[in-house]
């Protein structure tokens, strides 16, 4: 009996996932290709300063997400976000078609 009391008071109650886990990234892009099977190809811009010159310069970033149900078509603004590496390229995950 006292070793079940020990066993109680040694493990402490899981936290909710929200506590454990950061939040993940999202990211909102323009789709450039659909061909793929479940899969598009979305390119983000992010306006930041030069780090020597301070102009604003474009950098243009391609990702791969899951597209589970081919929503997503060509010239779409869509939300992805970040998760578990779903093959070689894929990260990201398309959470919703923003615009048509």
């Amino acid at each position: 009996m006292a070793e079940q009391d020990h066993a109680s008071v040694a493990t402490p109650p899981p936290l909710p996932a929200s506590v454990t886990r950061p939040r993940r990234k999202t990211r909102t892009g323009e789709v450039i290709s659909d061909r793929m099977n479940k899969t598009i190809v979305v390119r983000t811009i992010t306006r930041v300063p030069h780090p020597k010159f301070g102009k604003i310069v474009k950098q243009i970033r391609r990702f791969y997400a899951h597209d589970e149900e081919n929503k997503a078509k060509t010239g779409d603004t869509v939300r992805i976000m970040e998760t578990r590496p779903l093959s070689k390229l894929k990260r990201w995950r398309l959470v919703d078609v923003l615009k048509k």
